[in-house]
């Protein structure tokens, strides 16, 4: 009788330790104390990651703080990324705080869902400072710390707004074609200098955000209607997407826009 004796595959020690996790990196997430960024904050921690957050309210980060373990790896910033003034104090914390930077994910941002005659002024300027002035003023501020790194990662939440029409919400989507835009633009400009730049564009998510829209159920079951995976997504999906493109094992993608969307885009509307 022959026996057959299989022996379970060795892991990489090198590979799991180099390129499938976030060790010792310091990054900095935008509108990071819920939703989205609060999922990514998450992740990058459980990876090994340093995460600064920024947010307007201090009283969400409190709360927030008390689902992190270690809560040593987890630091706040009180801002209004909308405000240059304000963004001046989040690059000077930083020095501060690492005189460094590996990760900037530009991820707060606004919707106000109209047709595109009846916006304000005011409220076409508070969209567009919030979702893509931020994320233009943070990136180039935060260059000079991103290149030091010399393996410095940008992701830019987009959305699939920016790259399809959606009904409404007209400059929520401007600001988010013009994110993805801002992508390819810093990602081949900026390549020599060891930093990539890539954008994520999710689709429905399940935040307190998007529940306010999706609580109306004929319109919750048109956006499942669109999606072939027949699903909202989690901010889990987005938060894992965001994390790989940060990894080594991700270092020969920049300039790319991945659509997190249960297949939307096949579809759109």
């Amino acid at each position: 009788m022959v026996k057959c004796i299989f022996t379970a595959p060795q892991k990489n020690e090198a590979l799991m330790t180099n390129r499938w996790n976030l060790n010792n990196k310091k990054a900095l997430i935008t509108g990071g104390t819920k939703g989205i960024g609060a999922s990514i904050a998450k992740e990058f921690i459980e990876l090994g990651a340093h995460v600064t957050v920024v947010a307007r309210n201090e009283n969400d980060f409190e709360k927030f703080k008390e689902e992190i373990k270690p809560k040593e790896k987890i630091s706040f910033i009180q801002a209004d990324i909308s405000q240059l003034n304000d963004i001046e104090k989040i690059i000077e914390t930083i020095k501060q705080q690492w005189g460094t930077l590996d990760i900037l994910v530009n991820n707060a941002g606004m919707n106000i869902r109209k047709k595109t005659i009846d916006y304000s002024y005011d409220e076409y300027e508070k969209i567009i400072h919030t979702n893509l002035s931020s994320a233009f003023e943070l990136s180039r501020k935060t260059y000079p710390l991103l290149k030091k790194s010399q393996q410095g990662n940008i992701v830019n939440i987009a959305s699939v707004a920016g790259q399809t029409h959606l009904r409404t919400g007209a400059v929520y989507g401007m600001t988010k074609a013009a994110m993805i835009q801002l992508t390819k633009n810093l990602a081949a400009e900026w390549a020599a200098d060891g930093i990539r730049v890539n954008a994520v564009a999710p689709w429905y998510i399940k935040t307190p955000l998007a529940e306010t829209v999706l609580k109306n159920k004929d319109y919750y079951h048109e956006v499942i209607s669109r999606t072939p995976l027949q699903k909202i997504g989690e901010p889990k999906d987005i938060a894992a997407t965001v994390a790989f493109l940060c990894m080594p094992a991700a270092a020969y993608i920049t300039g790319q826009c991945i659509s997190v969307d249960g297949g939307f885009m096949i579809y759109g509307f």
